[in-house]
């Protein structure tokens, strides 16, 4: 598992202590807690329901594409 380095001013280390501390875990893995919440993998929650049919403007239209290009054979 990758370790990541973290420098914060003091007064913030010593709440981050008081806090794993009050919930009974160890400084890395409250703050692995926070991350995992904070940092998602993938896509948003809700992203589909906001994004999905909210182009306001014309219509999108695909110009036309012509025609396949005809290759040699290898």
């Amino acid at each position: 598992m990758p370790q990541l380095n973290l420098y914060v001013p003091r007064e913030i280390a010593v709440r981050i202590r008081d806090e794993a501390r009050a919930r009974g875990l160890s400084v890395s893995r409250y703050l692995a807690e926070i991350i995992q919440r904070e940092v998602t993998i993938g896509w948003p929650d809700g992203f589909f329901e906001k994004v999905v049919g909210a182009w306001k403007a014309e219509p999108l239209e695909r110009a036309p594409q012509g025609e396949f290009e005809v290759r040699d054979e290898l």
